[in-house]
């Protein structure tokens, strides 16, 4: 049985602005440590498309412990 991909923590920008908001974090503070400019997080926030890859750094950054974790070794291709 093939390892699936846990639902990804944040979907769209809106989801992630909350959070960002929440954590009262700017955008340089929340974006800068997953390597994406504030330039561009901001546009992730406005509504543009963000990558699947961005996606899955925001989750492993951002959500809970075990669903970061949930994560992890679906990257790492291990079997629950």
């Amino acid at each position: 049985m093939k390892n699936r991909m846990p639902k990804l923590f944040m979907q769209s920008g809106a989801e992630v602005k909350e959070l960002r908001q929440k954590m009262r974090l700017n955008q340089f503070e929340f974006w800068g440590p997953l390597g994406v400019t504030q330039s561009g997080g901001s546009r992730y926030e406005s509504g543009r498309d963000m990558p699947k890859p961005v996606q899955m750094l925001l989750h492993l950054a951002y959500a809970p412990e075990r669903q970061a974790g949930a994560m992890m070794e679906y990257l790492r291709g291990r079997k629950e």
